[in-house]
């Protein structure tokens, strides 16, 4: 049986990596011959979420061609969020919570996509509907990556599916959800010792938007003052992001993970559709300021979308 490799998407966050793992294991326990991978290194939180369940994490590959014939993706969809030589591969399998954009294929796949707070949500659902137990290790996983994508069921994302997986896989694992997401999530909001071009690529994802290059990455901390104050530092490094890597214009939100707020720094042009998408000017810093907005998922990407296409 020709081997595949999992993964999810560049500058992978917990539910990138923990749900290649638990996808992996699902199929492998179904009899197929699959690898989870990562396009790359965990960030803080998810280092935090591996160590703290023991596991180890996969290998990062920059390319897949030299290794398979066949990729399965988890967590994204988009050409532009995935390895670079995905055109070269057969994708014969998608699991995701995302919008479907740049996507297609020569051949029919398995594809399932639910408008959930997580990927970790649906494969949670796969357990089940395969009728295969899941294990310990990979319920502790697959709860931290739901606590990561939904902020502890405070985002707008989460849905009774992604409360009911939570609670179902606190109880395998043996976790208390509350107590263990408020300590993962502030495992992950560390800024002070990183860099701004280390921030700024740690979570973000490119996007295209009525033919303009979009970059939207996101800092979660407890008090945006500290990315504010290095403000200088961040416009530089968002300045040469831009220019090595042809953004458009790059969007950062800061978001506040106690208050559930996010301010956001907006480098670049046209910068009319942002302002237009979130119905406010840009201030003298280039900032806006976005009460109760966590999620780029559903509270940013489809308002630039909608503003972008009617510009």
């Amino acid at each position: 049986m020709n081997k595949q490799l999992v993964f999810g998407h560049q500058n992978p966050d917990t539910d990138a990596i923990v749900a290649a793992m638990a996808y992996s294991q699902l199929l492998n326990q179904l009899g197929a011959n699959t690898e989870a991978v990562a396009l790359g290194t965990p960030n803080d939180e998810t280092k935090y979420v591996l160590d703290y369940f023991n596991a180890e994490a996969p290998r990062v590959v920059t390319t897949v061609a030299n290794e398979v014939k066949e990729v399965i993706l988890v967590d994204h969809n988009e050409a532009q969020q995935s390895v670079a030589d995905r055109q070269d591969v057969q994708v014969v399998g998608v699991v995701d919570h995302h919008r479907i954009a740049n996507f297609e294929t020569t051949s029919p796949l398995y594809y399932r996509a639910e408008p959930v707070g997580c990927t970790s949500t649906i494969i949670t659902k796969l357990y089940h509907e395969n009728e295969l137990e899941i294990p310990k290790q990979i319920a502790g996983l697959m709860l931290s990556a739901i606590i990561s994508d939904t902020l502890l069921l405070k985002s707008p994302t989460t849905t009774d599916a992604d409360k009911a997986a939570i609670t179902e896989l606190a109880t395998i694992a043996g976790i208390d959800a509350e107590k263990f997401g408020l300590e993962e999530l502030r495992a992950g909001t560390n800024v002070a010792s990183k860099s701004a071009a280390d921030l700024i690529d740690a979570d973000a994802k490119s996007f295209t938007l009525a033919g303009k290059n979009v970059r939207i990455a996101q800092i979660n901390t407890v008090d945006v003052n500290d990315i504010f104050n290095r403000q200088p530092e961040f416009e530089t490094a968002i300045k040469e992001a831009v220019a090595t890597n042809g953004y458009d214009l790059f969007f950062l939100m800061v978001t506040n993970i106690l208050n559930s707020d996010t301010e956001a720094l907006v480098i670049g042009e046209p910068t009319e559709p942002v302002e237009t998408a979130f119905e406010q000017k840009l201030n003298a810093q280039q900032r806006l300021v976005l009460p109760g907005v966590v999620s780029r998922k559903k509270q940013v990407v489809p308002q630039l979308t909608a503003a972008f296409e009617q510009k």
